[in-house]
């Protein structure tokens, strides 16, 4: 029974690993040997990372939650938390540690309730993984041994010599996974030339010394690109300019378009302002207020500019496709208030057109000696205004062609208001 109890409890515990692995943290069997905790990545282009600073110490416990050290990276800092309860064992990469690369080791952690001194400290995992790695990429160089039936199985894929090159700019994504998963040293990756624009390190130089390709295959190409990095204009022949065109051809291009003229024409109609001078004595009579003939003259055309027709003009494309489809009807165009204010000239009486008369009416002596009759008194006389008369006047407009029709509703108009209603002007 005791037996059978111990198992369980060793089972248990290590389901409790597993999950443990699962969620992404490292953890110990309780009464065994401690764990590594390795450098985290917290993005996945993360390779390496600074330790700005730890927030727990040796021997000291944490929780779940708790911030155990600050990363820094060239893009940012970020906290790491502890994903379960356990105890920090020992620090291996202290505080302000540099270019530590991810997945190496840098702290030694138990679980919580773990006797820190009974427990052992494991070994570098990454440190035994690298003579693997090594191993591993020796045996496809021992494969690739020279026979006589490929020639290009015959070279080398590595560089025999102790060359080593400085590469200067930034791995690419692809170079840099490629170094990654085959296990590439870094020692190793500064003896493979890169043969990219100014010796930059390209996934066919990692290909080449790997011996996946041939090895000239990187030499080749850099020779075309450098070849092609300049373009060879030498056979490139300067065009000649075009004979400059005869003067008559310069001249009919200088002329600019000229603008059209705008004809004007003029439209008058003869108006009768006798029915406005009564409907003026009636209301000075009536009311004592004196309106001129100009008020009623303005008033008339202000009543006359109202709806007027639209001008004639170039219809617009909108327009002319109203008329395909037969909408021009419906779409009329509607009327629009006008601006007009007509030129007012009295036609001269005809009692100046006629000649005067010779005879004359001689004044008799006695009427001069006579004293003066008494008349009766003259009403007011009402001022006019020059220009007009209350007899026959001429409207006059200057509009241009287009408006000749719409000039001569507005006159028409003011004819009828002034000669017909001229009462409406001052209700």
């Amino acid at each position: 029974m005791a037996s059978l109890t111990a198992a369980c409890r060793v089972s248990a515990r290590a389901v409790t690993a597993r999950s443990a692995i699962a969620r992404g943290f490292t953890t110990s069997t309780r009464c065994l040997a401690a764990q590594n905790f390795t450098m985290p990545a917290l993005s996945p282009t993360m390779t390496e990372g600074n330790i700005a600073t730890w927030k727990v110490k040796e021997g000291e416990a944490f929780s779940a939650g708790d911030v155990l050290l600050e990363i820094e990276t060239d893009k940012a800092s970020m906290d790491v938390e502890a994903q379960d309860d356990g105890i920090m064992v020992k620090i291996m990469a202290g505080d302000g540690s540099k270019a530590v690369q991810v997945g190496s080791r840098i702290g030694v952690i138990a679980e919580a309730g773990d006797d820190i001194n009974s427990l052992e400290i494991p070994a570098d995992e990454q440190a035994k993984e690298q003579p693997k790695e090594q191993s591993s990429a020796q045996a496809p160089k021992e494969s690739t041994a020279p026979s006589e039936s490929n020639p290009v199985e015959k070279k080398s894929a590595k560089p025999t010599g102790n060359d080593t090159y400085e590469h200067k700019y930034p791995l690419l994504p692809s170079v840099g996974h490629l170094i990654k998963e085959k296990g590439i040293s870094e020692a190793d990756v500064k003896k493979i030339k890169g043969t990219g624009p100014h010796g930059r390190l390209l996934k066919g130089d990692v290909l080449a010394y790997l011996g996946s390709i041939n090895p000239e295959t990187p030499a080749a190409n850099e020779v075309n690109f450098n070849n092609l990095f300049h373009l060879d204009l030498s056979n490139i022949k300067v065009a000649t300019k075009p004979a400059p065109p005869s003067k008559p051809v310069e001249e009919a291009k200088t002329e600019a378009p000229k603008a059209p003229v705008v004809e004007n024409l003029e439209v008058s109609i003869p108006i009768t302002l006798s029915k406005v001078v009564e409907v003026q004595n009636r209301i000075h009579e009536t009311l004592g207020v004196f309106l001129p003939i100009s008020t009623f003259v303005g008033r008339a055309a202000e009543v006359a500019n109202d709806d007027l027709p639209p001008t004639k003009r170039a219809p617009t494309a909108n327009e002319l496709f109203d008329q395909v489809l037969g909408l021009d009807k419906i779409k009329a165009a509607k009327g629009s208030r006008g601006v007009y204010l007509p030129q007012i000239s009295a036609v001269p009486p005809t009692s100046l057109l006629t000649p005067l008369s010779l005879t004359r009416k001689q004044t008799d002596i006695i009427d001069i000696l006579a004293a003066p009759k008494k008349s009766a008194p003259k009403p007011a006389t009402i001022q006019t205004v020059p220009g007009l008369s209350s007899g026959a006047n001429v409207f006059t407009l200057v509009v241009p062609k287009a408006e000749e029709e719409r000039a001569q509703i507005f006159l028409e108009r003011c004819k009828v208001i002034l000669e017909e209603e001229p009462g409406r002007l001052v209700l």
